[in-house]
């Protein structure tokens, strides 16, 4: 349900849960051992004293009625995922049509028969294009399941390969896409490297304004810096296109992965049936809880941490300006803002189920009304950026680490209380990791 909604009927739904089991009612959902801190077993009828027997380990408040999962992971398939996956695909299209127009404007201009007027305003459209994009895909990237994963993650680094990002295989790309060949063989895309692709070598290619290559070691692209700027803008701008309608075949292959009778949504939706290959409701919610902790590894350490220095980064163990995600866009804050809002959707449901309201109807409510108001919170605080992160680092590193608190704060509820409650297991990632 939407968060406000939630909210206000949090009370209300936890009171219901315990007048229900107060009347003896069972339930499929099971807390997780250690949350409630026990309870203590009815006395036994017969008189005949017992041996007391050795503590076990505690186990939580007998839950509410039963909660549909089934109901849960169908919301949040058809509701979150679906329209996600979805409108990034329309995206990826209409960025084929925008970067074609800018490449058509910058060889028009060396032909002389564009305005350098034109051509801005024609990179302008292209750029934003890419923005809408990536603003997309980062809500995507809290939804790492199924086809995203399988392949050890194959299909997500085709479309976004960070952190491996390498400015340096981009300068080589533009050289090989433009002789038609690599090592002797046709030039296809599809055969090269995630690093070398996908939207993060677009962003290069459409922010930096360095035409110079980027290779500082190790092999170079000879005669590339003794080129014409003109040549160079437009062997870029080729290779955009090229880039960009490669990101368009990826995006309609994740579609194609996630709808249809055999697509991943319906395995979502199907999970603990015969045929499944999820066991149960449960482990499919798992998956997906194992999704959301790409808030903790990538938008909390990766994306805040390092470059304030908390883990090391290129430059050492200090705030790095040079460590931010999207430097060439200065799109990191948006980064973070939509990591964040993904998050929110897949807690709350939006409009229908959430993982609120089956922590609702294990009897946590806490956690429930804390990780809203936190979620809340955070995303508050990413909004209120007046610059760009790599600047806001330089100027002011306080508002980073707080920024930095604030997901911290969401990140360590999802690693104790979340997954206790809803008897859900951590990713084998975060497994003993207390930070």
């Amino acid at each position: 349900m939407s968060v406000n909604t939630k909210r206000a009927l949090l009370p209300l739904a936890i009171a219901s849960a315990f007048f229900v089991t107060a009347c003896g009612e069972s339930s499929s959902s099971q807390a997780g051992p250690d949350f409630g801190g026990g309870s203590t077993p009815a006395p036994t009828p017969t008189p005949t004293p017992t041996p007391t027997p050795t503590p076990g380990p505690t186990t939580g408040p007998t839950p509410g009625p039963s909660f549909e999962q089934r109901a849960l992971l169908t919301n949040l398939a058809d509701n979150v995922f679906t329209p996600t996956f979805e409108q990034f695909a329309q995206a990826a299209s209409a960025q084929i049509q925008a970067v074609d127009a800018y490449c058509q404007q910058e060889v028009a201009s060396g032909q002389g028969n564009a305005t350098a007027e034109q051509v801005n305003t024609a990179r302008s459209a292209a750029q934003a294009s890419w923005r809408a994009s990536m603003n997309v895909w980062q809500q995507a990237e809290m939804m790492q399941v199924g086809p995203l994963v399988n392949n050890s993650g194959f299909l997500r680094n085709k479309i976004y390969s960070w952190p491996l990002t390498n400015s340096c295989n981009v300068d080589f790309e533009v050289i090989n896409f433009r002789s038609g060949s690599v090592n002797g063989q046709p030039y296809n895309i599809a055969d090269r490297t995630p690093n070398r692709r996908g939207l993060a070598a677009l962003e290069y290619l459409l922010f930096n304004t360095n035409l110079d290559h980027s290779c500082t070691v190790g092999a170079q692209p000879q005669g590339w810096n003794a080129e014409t700027d003109q040549a160079r803008r437009e062997a870029r701008c080729n290779f955009a296109v090229e880039v960009s309608r490669d990101l368009n075949n990826s995006a309609q292959e994740l579609v194609n992965a996630w709808n249809g009778d055999n697509g991943f949504a319906n395995t979502l939706k199907q999970a603990g049936t015969s045929g499944s290959s999820f066991s149960s409701e449960l482990e499919a919610l798992n998956r997906i809880s194992d999704a959301m902790f790409y808030l903790d590894s990538s938008t909390k350490d990766a994306k805040l941490a390092t470059p304030l220095g908390l883990f090391a980064n290129v430059c050492g163990s200090q705030a790095c300006p040079e460590a931010v995600e999207s430097l060439f866009a200065n799109n990191s804050v948006a980064n973070v803002e939509n990591n964040l809002l993904a998050f929110q959707k897949l807690l709350t449901g939006g409009d229908g189920l959430g993982f609120t309201d089956f922590l609702v109807d294990v009897g946590d409510q806490d956690t429930a009304t804390t990780m809203t108001t936190d979620v809340e919170e955070a995303i508050t605080d990413i909004q209120a950026y007046q610059q760009t992160l790599a600047q806001t680092l330089a100027t002011n590193e306080v508002q980073v680490t707080q920024t930095h608190s604030r997901v911290k704060d969401v990140t360590d509820k999802l690693k104790t209380d979340f997954i206790t409650s809803l008897s859900l297991q951590l990713p084998a990632t975060s497994a003993g990791d207390n930070d």
